[in-house]
């Protein structure tokens, strides 16, 4: 028994964020941004919140999927800032999209979150325990940023993505998730507080670990890395995209970016280029996608899907 991608889907707030517009906020330039960074500009929702932005993405991954809410057996919804303290914000998404009774809670991993909970739907799926799984990204972190820290405010966007995972003819090949808490200083934010970063260890951590997970990952499989029709990476920054895919030695023609546009959208970010991908053609039934992120916690993984 296979977990086959059936659908997925994206939303983006309206709310366009330049780095223009960010030079009359904070001590920066556009200049200095895209240089470090790779990002042009980010998304911001001024009135959606994170389950309206999940819906959605979601609405649209169903109906891309050909799937009804009804007939969902779970719902995986990773977010790193949730609606609420509790209910999990999976819960609220179940009772918009009116799928009453189906299983649902959240995965809190940060940037990793959707790999993780890829994982989690993929051994559903596999034991029998699910037939139809509804896996979202969904972040609002215009609200978890300090907009007087140009270190993080430069970095990050809202938005969602979405997809709908089923028992069939495609496949999550591998997948492999770490987590390290001893790390957790890198990259946090207190309850109720800011993201804090130290972003020169960070960038060193996250491109030796996302590569060794990705090196696992074909290894356990036999996949070279030339045999690969697409990698989409978490897309925290440019520099990090291109140190990874020169470790993996791929072409950048086969590494997927979007960071230009949205900036660091944190679980919601591989589901969203993940759909920009497909919608685009960049991905065709049958091709091998390899996945990887990582996180605060910190945490890590990486999945190898043939679409």
């Amino acid at each position: 028994m296979g977990t086959t991608l059936l659908g997925t889907g994206a939303y983006l707030p309206s709310k366009v964020l330049t780095n223009e517009e960010l030079e009359k906020m904070v001590d920066t330039s556009d200049e200095w941004i895209r240089e470090r960074t790779g990002i042009r500009e980010r998304r911001i929702a001024e009135k959606e919140s994170v389950v309206d932005m999940a819906y959605e993405a979601s609405k649209e991954a169903l109906k891309n999927a050909g799937v009804k809410p009804g007939e969902l057996d779970l719902i995986i919804l990773a977010t790193l800032t949730p609606e609420k303290r509790f209910p999990a914000t999976a819960c609220l998404l179940q009772a918009r999209l009116g799928a009453k009774g189906v299983y649902a809670f959240d995965v809190s991993a940060a940037c990793s979150g959707f790999l993780y909970a890829l994982d989690l739907a993929d051994a559903f799926i596999k034991s029998g325990k699910a037939k139809k799984v509804l896996v979202v990204g969904s972040e609002k972190l215009s609200e978890a940023v300090d907009w007087t820290d140009r270190s993080t405010c430069v970095l990050f966007g809202d938005g969602a993505g979405a997809a709908v995972l089923g028992d069939g003819g495609g496949e999550v090949l591998s997948s492999k998730m770490y987590a390290d808490g001893s790390l957790e200083e890198l990259l946090y934010a207190e309850k109720c507080g800011f993201i804090k970063m130290k972003g020169r260890e960070l960038f060193k951590q996250a491109v030796r670990s996302m590569a060794k997970a990705c090196q696992e990952v074909l290894a356990e499989v036999g996949v070279k890395p030339e045999e690969l029709s697409l990698v989409v990476p978490h897309q925290a920054n440019l520099r990090i995209i291109k140190a990874l895919a020169e470790k993996l030695n791929l072409p950048e023609e086969k590494v997927f970016v979007n960071v230009d546009r949205y900036g660091n959208t944190s679980a919601a970010s591989i589901p969203i280029a993940l759909h920009e991908a497909i919608k685009k053609g960049r991905l065709k039934r049958g091709d091998l996608v390899l996945m990887t992120a990582m996180g605060g916690g910190l945490t890590w993984g990486a999945s190898l899907l043939r679409y």
